[in-house]
């Protein structure tokens, strides 16, 4: 088998360093791997295999000779390198959201749209983790009825914030023990013993940008361009692992039974959904691992022709670096 040269720009950071122990745990075929991050970073080692290997500075010099790049980094970062990535002859898999809406970039959870992998021109684009998590989750059901329009509400974990958010749930967890004053830095808002019905900033009608993702987002992966979704994402003092309750409304009726034969079919799903033994999908259960668990599925009173689920997934490794390895999977392939 080839091996190839793999670059992880922000290697340092959450998602990148993920990154690094999936292509590991996966036994992707990686011939020298180039970790890049900032002036802050370049120089320090991480281990690799059980080696130690050299952390260089990102510039655009740094990606000659090599053949995938996964991108940890943010928006700017991102653009800023990817016309020296695509002129080094290297495919860029970013989990920015710079490329995400690009026509000419596609955007792909592997599980549902694999063959838009073979229209890249040089970028691919890996989607919001809320999105990759939902569409993981309900894109069984598309392909028996489609979907025409979604109701949705995500749980989000502090993780995903950043690498500060579970550190200031912990720290404002301890100061209210102790009965001291803590000062939010990473949320708008204390989290501890809260929830924070924001993530992002207005972007359409009062929805924050986090919201507007899945439905635009949603409409690429699973080829459906009149989707509709009213979302609302929320923060949620959670570790690790998103949830998101979701009403599917179709065009014809789809039976209890008819989603829970196909999602336990479904690649990148488990059916956890037995109310009587208190058995669904819950956060504590899906970190640490790559499969959607999918629960709660029940009809919606409020339409004959919808359904309601419950799914759960771990945003840094399914949302995020597992997914990005994926796409990297069927590249080589």
């Amino acid at each position: 088998m080839k091996n190839y040269t793999v670059a992880v720009l922000g290697a340092t950071g959450a998602v990148g360093q993920e990154m690094i122990n999936i292509l590991q745990e996966r036994n992707f075929p990686v011939g020298k791997l180039v970790p890049l991050a900032s002036t802050r970073s370049a120089g320090e080692t991480l281990k690799f295999r059980g080696e130690d290997v050299t952390i260089q500075l990102a510039c655009d010099e740094a990606f000659e000779g090599v053949d995938i790049v996964l991108g940890a980094a943010e928006n700017d970062i991102a653009k800023q390198f990817a016309p020296a990535i695509v002129k080094a002859g290297a495919v860029f898999v970013d989990n920015s959201s710079a490329f995400r809406m690009d026509p000419d970039v596609p955007l792909i959870v592997p599980e549902v749209n694999a063959e838009d992998v073979k229209g890249h021109k040089g970028i691919i684009s890996n989607p919001n983790c809320t999105t990759i998590i939902t569409i993981t989750a309900v894109n069984a059901l598309n392909s028996i009825a489609p979907i025409r329009t979604m109701t949705a509400s995500s749980y989000q974990a502090v993780s995903g914030a950043g690498a500060g958010g579970p550190i200031e749930l912990m720290e404002e967890v301890e100061a209210l023990r102790k009965g001291e004053t803590y000062e939010p830095k990473v949320f708008s808002h204390q989290i501890a013993y809260n929830v924070i019905p924001q993530i992002g900033g207005e972007a359409f009608e009062g929805y924050t940008s986090e919201e507007m993702k899945m439905q635009n987002e949603g409409r690429k992966i699973m080829h459906v361009p009149e989707l509709k979704v009213s979302c609302t994402c929320v923060r949620v003092p959670v570790v690790r692992s998103h949830s998101v309750s979701v009403s599917c409304h179709f065009d014809v009726p789809v039976t209890v039974e008819q989603a829970r034969e196909v999602i336990a079919k479904a690649p990148g799903c488990k059916l956890v959904d037995d109310l009587a033994k208190k058995e669904y999908p819950m956060p504590l259960d899906t970190s640490g691992q790559d499969i959607v668990y999918v629960g709660r599925i029940r009809p919606d009173l409020t339409d004959d022709k919808g359904l309601c689920l419950w799914c759960c997934g771990d945003q840094v490794r399914k949302g995020a670096a597992t997914n990005a390895i994926q796409i990297a999977e069927l590249l080589i392939k």
